[in-house]
């Protein structure tokens, strides 16, 4: 992240603020998808996110990585809607009404629909490193900054994360070999 922007960013410029917004608006909405599972919280997430980043950008210290910062107050929001007790649905059960999806989100989501439903049957203490090592391609020290954990429960996390996908995709996997034909 540019410190020159953040500079302008803690000197309340707007148009310094709006073009960080339109930087990370998008990767940011990804992500709290991600851990929301529903387009309109994670939208509520995404808002509340950059309101937050706008007036506590005073405490943030220029020099440091910026990204690790957002995505901790974005992971936190998650949470925090999320602990509300709102209703969580599958990501596919609502992307064909969601604008947001392009045409290229779409296919790519048929692709990969067995890795999303793995990822998605993961508890929000594994789900949300695998999200955030995967997905973003955060460092597990950066993890462990923005979820406030230890790095080595990250590893863990990440490693028990991978173990649960890889079984469950073995097994999905498996049960398609049964149903296919025998060609000689």
């Amino acid at each position: 992240m540019n410190d020159i922007l953040l500079q302008r960013i803690k000197n309340k410029d707007k148009k310094a603020f709006e073009e960080l917004y339109n930087r990370y608006a998008a990767y940011a909405t990804r992500v709290a998808l991600a851990i929301t599972r529903r387009s309109d919280l994670a939208g509520d997430a995404v808002q509340e996110t950059f309101i937050r980043v706008y007036f506590n950008i005073d405490k943030f210290q220029i020099g440091r990585p910026f990204e690790p910062w957002l995505y901790r107050i974005l992971v936190n929001e998650c949470n925090r809607i999320l602990k509300q007790g709102k209703k969580v649905t599958y990501i596919g059960d609502y992307m064909d009404y969601d604008e947001n999806f392009s045409h290229e989100d779409r296919r790519s989501f048929e692709e990969y629909e067995e890795l999303y439903k793995a990822v998605d049957s993961l508890t929000d203490k594994l789900r949300i490193p695998v999200i955030l090592k995967y997905l973003k391609g955060f460092k597990e020290a950066e993890i462990a900054e923005i979820l406030d954990l230890n790095v080595n429960t990250v590893k863990s996390r990440l490693y028990k994360g991978r173990q649960k996908l890889k079984k469950a995709l073995a097994g999905r996997n498996s049960s398609e070999e049964g149903r296919k034909p025998h060609v000689k």
